[in-house]
This record gives C-alpha cells, sequence and structure tokens, in this order.
C-alpha cells in the first residue's frame, strides 16, 4: 500500500466527495484504518470546512487520558516534506487548547465554523481539566531533518508520516505468505502437547523474543492480517510492555506477566529441540510483536514469550474460529452478554423459521450464516428500532445504548417479532437503494441521515390506512417472499419522494449548514419530518402522486 499522490486518492475514494478536502477526507480514511474508529465516528471527528482555526479534527481519547486534536496535510509531490515551520504553527493550533479561556475564545471567533459545534458536543471546555492535549499531525510525507529535530523537544506531538504509515498499514484481504517458514528453539525449556482431536494439534512453550522478531511480515503488518487489532501506539499497555523490554532485569520474568501470543500454521513438525512451522499467522499478539520489533536492540536471550502454536488448515472453519475467539475474549461487550437473552434466541428463531430462507438474525460476533442469507445484526436491528419505533434517530449514534440502558425500551416489547424485523429491515434496503440520490453527499453518506429517512418514513406510514395496518401487523405484508418484494417496491416510490423533498430542503440551507449537529437535534429532525410528511401528504390530496395505500396494491397486483 502506498500513500503517494495521487495513488493515495483510491484509498480515501469513499470519503472524497464534492464539499470535503482532500486532506479531511485522508484523516478520516486514516482514523479508520489506523485510529480504528468506526465510519460515522470517524466523519464526526472531523472539521470538513474552512474556519476551522487551523484544527482538523478533535477526538477524546479515553485510553490515553487525552484530547487528540489533529491536523493533516496531503502533498502531492513525494519530494515534499514537513518542517520545523509547519510544526511551530501547529503548536500554535495546540496552544488554542492551554487553558479554558482560550478554548471558550476559540469557539466564540470560530462564528459558524464546525470547530466550535464540533468543541460543544464534545463538552471540551469542561473536560479541559481531565485530560491531556496531544496533538497529532498525519500526512503522506515524512519530516525534514528541522522538522524531525523539533518533533524530538516536543513530547506532545505524535506524528504519523508516508513510512510510519505505509510500514504500519494492516490489510484488510487475508492473504497467507504461502512461502513464510519459521523454526524455534525449544531446547531450554519444556513444550507442552495437546491434541483437540487427530488433525488438531497445539504446541505451547516459551519462544525467545530474538527469534520472534525475525518473523516475516512484522514490519509491514502483514503477519496480522487475520488480527482484529493493528499497532495501536503509544498506549498506556504498549508503553508499558516497552518498559518491561528495555529493562533487562525483567527478561526472565517476562512469561509471568505477559498472556503470550497465538500462532496459527499449517503445517507444524516438532523435531527433537526444533518447532518448525509454515504457511502461519499471527492470530493474537499484534501489540507484543510490534513492540518487540521496534526494540530489537534490548532483546536478550533471557527474554522469552509464552507462544501457542496451533496446526490447522489455515482455510478450515476451525482456524477462522480460533481467529475469531482469540480475538474477541479480549475485550467483553455488552452485545455478547445479551447473546443468550431468551428474547433475542426467540427472534433468531422466529426468524429462522419464518424468513429463514432469505434471511439470518445474527445475534453473536462471529456467528456464521449460512450462504446466500441476509445477515441482519441485532445491533444494527436495535438502532433500527431506535429510529422506527421508538421514534428517536438523534440518539442512534450512541450505538453502546442498544444493549445497554435502552435494550428492554428497544426488544423487550410484545409487538417486537420477526415479522417486525423483517419489515424495518425491508424499509432499511429500500433506504440504501435510494440514499444516493441525495444530491449533498455529505448528508447521503453520514450514517444517522439514514436513521432520520426511516424516522419520516414511519411519518408517512402513520398517516396511510394500509401504513397503519402494515406497522400494527407486519406480518400480513411480508409472510412470503414475493409480498416481501411488493412492499420494497411500493417503500422504494415513497422514498423517492422523500428524497426528492429533503433536496429541496437541503438546498436551501446555507453551505456552513452544520448537517452533523442538527441530525443530532431531536426539534430539527422532527421539523424536518413535519415538513416532508406534510408536503406529501399535500400531494395525495391534491391527488399529484398515488398514496402508499395505492403504490402497495398495484405492487401486489402484479405478482398475482
Amino acid at each position: 500500500m502506498t500513500v503517494k499522490y495521487p495513488e493515495i486518492l483510491s484509498e480515501i475514494d469513499f470519503y472524497n466527495i464534492d464539499g470535503r478536502t482532500e486532506s479531511a477526507s485522508f484523516l478520516m480514511w486514516y482514523l479508520e484504518k489506523y485510529y480504528r474508529l468506526d465510519r460515522q465516528l470517524a466523519i464526526d471527528s472531523v472539521c470538513d470546512n474552512s474556519g476551522d482555526k487551523g484544527v482538523d479534527g478533535i477526538y477524546i481519547n479515553e485510553g490515553m487520558s487525552t484530547i487528540d486534536v489533529f491536523q493533516t496535510k496531503i502533498a502531492q509531490s513525494e519530494k515534499k516534506s514537513i518542517g520545523d515551520s509547519t510544526l511551530k504553527e501547529f503548536l500554535g493550533t495546540l496552544d488554542q487548547f492551554s487553558s479554558k479561556e482560550k478554548l471558550e475564545n476559540l469557539v466564540k471567533t470560530a462564528g459558524k465554523a464546525q470547530i466550535s459545534s464540533l468543541i460543544q458536543r464534545l463538552d471540551l471546555v469542561e473536560k479541559l481539566d481531565a485530560y491531556k492535549i496531544r496533538g497529532v499531525f498525519v500526512t503522506n510525507v515524512d519530516l525534514s531533518a528541522d522538522g524531525e529535530a523539533l518533533l524530538n523537544q516536543i513530547d506532545f506531538i505524535e506524528f504519523y508520516g508516508k513510512t510510519v504509515l505505509e510500514s504500519q498499514y494492516i490489510s484488510d484481504k487475508k492473504e497467507i505468505n504461502v512461502q513464510a517458514e519459521a523454526e524455534f528453539d525449544i531446547s531450554e525449556n519444556e513444550t507442552t502437547t495437546y491434541f483437540a482431536d487427530a488433525d488438531t494439534i497445539t504446541y505451547i512453550a516459551p519462544i525467545k523474543a530474538i527469534e520472534l522478531v525475525q518473523l516475516e511480515g512484522i514490519s509491514d503488518q502483514s503477519i496480522f492480517d487475520y488480527n482484529v487489532r493493528g499497532a495501536l501506539g503509544n498506549t498506556k499497555i504498549n508503553k508499558g510492555i516497552v518498559r518491561s523490554i528495555k529493562d533487562k532485569g525483567l527478561h526472565k520474568q517476562f512469561p509471568l506477566f505477559h498472556n503470550g501470543i497465538t500462532i496459527v500454521a499449517e503445517e507444524v513438525e516438532k523435531v527433537e529441540d526444533v518447532l518448525k512451522i509454515k504457511r502461519f499467522y499471527v492470530v493474537n499478539g499484534c501489540q507484543s510483536l510490534t513492540s518487540l520489533h521496534k526494540n530489537q536492540a534490548y532483546l536478550t536471550e533471557d527474554l522469552k514469550i509464552l507462544t501457542k502454536v496451533i496446526k490447522v488448515p489455515i482455510n478450515s472453519p476451525l482456524s477462522s474460529q480460533i481467529t475469531e475467539y482469540s480475538n474477541s475474549q479480549n475485550g467483553v461487550k455488552p452485545r455478547d452478554f445479551k447473546s443468550y437473552n431468551q428474547i433475542q434466541i426467540r427472534l433468531q428463531n422466529e426468524i429462522s423459521e419464518k424468513f429463514g430462507t432469505e434471511y439470518f438474525y445474527e445475534i453473536k460476533r462471529g456467528e456464521i450464516a449460512p450462504n446466500g442469507l441476509k445477515v441482519i445484526s441485532n445491533e444494527t436491528m436495535g438502532v433500527f428500532l431506535m429510529s422506527f419505533d421508538i421514534g428517536e434517530p438523534w440518539n442512534t449514534h450512541r450505538v453502546y445504548q442498544v444493549f445497554e440502558d435502552a435494550y428492554n425500551k428497544l426488544f423487550a416489547r410484545p409487538e417486537v417479532n420477526g415479522s417486525r424485523l423483517i419489515l424495518i429491515q425491508i424499509i432499511n434496503e429500500a433506504l440504501v437503494d435510494k440514499i444516493e440520490d441525495l444530491e449533498n453527499k455529505l448528508i447521503a453518506r453520514y450514517a444517522l441521515t439514514k436513521y432520520a429517512l426511516m424516522y419520516i418514513t414511519r411519518g408517512i406510514l402513520e398517516n396511510d390506512v394500509v401504513g397503519q395496518k402494515l406497522i400494527q401487523n407486519p406480518e400480513t405484508y411480508v409472510s412470503t417472499k414475493e409480498l416481501r418484494s411488493a412492499l420494497k417496491e411500493a417503500l422504494l416510490v415513497i422514498i423517492d419522494d422523500i428524497i426528492i423533498d429533503l433536496n429541496a430542503e437541503v438546498g436551501d440551507l446555507a453551505e456552513d449548514f452544520d448537517y452533523k449537529s442538527n441530525l443530532r437535534n431531536d426539534e430539527w429532525v422532527k421539523r424536518l419530518s413535519r415538513n416532508i410528511v406534510s408536503n406529501y401528504l399535500k400531494q395525495i390530496k391534491r391527488k399529484r402522486i398515488p398514496s402508499f395505500s395505492e403504490e402497495l396494491e398495484k405492487a401486489v397486483a402484479n405478482i398475482v
């Protein structure tokens, strides 16, 4: 992977749309690919218009206890570099966050610029005392000599340039280097062998770090293609690992306080005191191996890592299961605790029985759906229910609520059955088909937009005789594949009308319209919905467009 211009444009293509600068798009891409934010949060964290006081993005980094302030430069020539003058300007930008008074002045003088609403949305003024300010500079070129000299004197700015980005990029394709092989000396300690079955063998042994760091693919991160995380940088945990590596007095004790790493290999052979592996990848241990690799100068013969090597076919279901479980167990999410909840199991069984030829309801991370079925995640469905049933699309950015405070309100209701979930899924599919018809691509590709559209669609259905019946008793309209197809056809027509009205509404707004904040504002979304629904009903009354009832009747007639 290269970050050279113009090749980088293909990487950032999703974000690089009209109304957004290439630098803002580049930062969003970085936040998703390297910083590990989801797309919506990546977009939310970036200021993508002018007048933002030198700030390109902000994120409250709970793990680091920092407020990360981002600045981005995308250069068209790889001969360019970032010098001390650019970094000094960034220091001036960061100074605006050095006190509450300066931050309040930034908000005041920024006017309608997005930096103002972003600071207020994150409540930074009140949180400033509890976090350290950290600057993060992201670019597709490297530092100049004077830039590097200045950065060596500053401990609160992180620099991510061409060399770092290209060396730490993690491919999202699960490719295995078929030539990869390695040998480990296991003569100094006993090796534990565990047979899961005749073909699946696990070897557990302390392996010398100086041998592990020689594995192919650590520098370019390709060895971690199957790992759920890449190198996370200077987190508290990684800093602790590095301290242990640099303290040679702790090397013999390293296996006592380190969790170890897991390697899955297609070929494993134990020959006397040597363990040989071929066709392998690291499932767990990205942070450790990366830290060891970067600090090879401190390694000694005494530093060993407890290593689990599992012999299993690379492309087998068991291999995928090992990969998933080895990573999922590192952090249990609220959703995981609900995977065996009776409500979820019931919904899964119901959808399997009634709609199992077309849909699969996923209630647990890593579940494998039968081939060819459309997967409905219970996490995503929770957000849809929040929009369509509860009528709170402005709260859908708080996804964590789905399996915490809002769980019973969303799922523990008599009307929430398999048919209802399929109805909402069909609405979602229709919205996905139509949402790119929005002329403002910034809004079209913002997740909360779809949830607002789902809320507006509900408003139209509530004002239609058949629409009311559909909401009250979805089963009548979704019981067969043909009926589901007819329902979607009718929904596409009314959603098309909604999109036309929304284009008109958005077109009348000023260029500095803050869509991110407004889609979180209940009064704004409610007003938008009232305007669009009201206009739609006027069109129906004047016989200018068919009603939903008429559209559905026509679609159903076509399948008879």
